[in-house]
């Protein structure tokens, strides 16, 4: 399972006003398995035509976000445009946990515009039912944050289903 998280406002540690959504949208449903793409709430209605129709849009609210002089209402929350999350039974498991189409997680900006903050990684994640051993692409890297997050997320986590635990595999030796 491959699965890609995108964001314009990573690359190279600037507003990405030259990225092509057409092509970018068309490569990540060519390529990967699951995506997610974060936009602001003033491009999401050119992204939205560009996308297949199996897309869903969720939100990050930012219950504490820079206010701009003269302009209201602020931009407190960030549309994620998101694909292919799988359930549960479709990873061969029977847990239930239900994923909101929403998190509430306070924005950092170390020294990065659009640095992502481990919990919304980890809510992307979850979002599409990534497995811990899936392949996760960051296309505009940028801060390394998505990258970090991650792993750090890879490394709370239990071994996939069918990995040897520890005794099966002591017990080979």
């Amino acid at each position: 399972m491959a699965h890609r998280y995108a964001t314009e406002a990573e690359a190279d540690g600037r507003r990405a006003v030259e990225v092509n959504h057409e092509i970018l949208i068309g490569y990540l449903c060519a390529e990967f398995d699951g995506w997610a793409l974060s936009t602001s709430s003033v491009a999401l209605r050119d992204l939205l035509p560009m996308c297949p129709d199996d897309v869903r849009v969720a939100a990050w609210v930012k219950p504490w976000a820079s206010f701009k002089k003269g302009v209201n209402p602020a931009y407190a929350w960030e549309p994620v445009i998101f694909r292919g999350a799988r359930s549960w039974s479709d990873r061969g498991g029977s847990h239930a946990e239900t994923v909101r189409d929403w998190v509430s997680v306070v924005a950092h900006q170390a020294g990065f515009f659009g640095s992502k903050p481990p919990d919304f990684v980890e809510w992307i994640l979850r979002l599409l039912v990534v497995d811990v051993d899936a392949e996760f692409v960051d296309v505009f890297p940028g801060s390394g944050s998505v990258g970090a997050a991650v792993e750090a997320w890879r490394a709370s986590r239990p071994l996939p289903f069918d990995a040897p635990t520890f005794e099966q595999t002591r017990a080979d030796l």
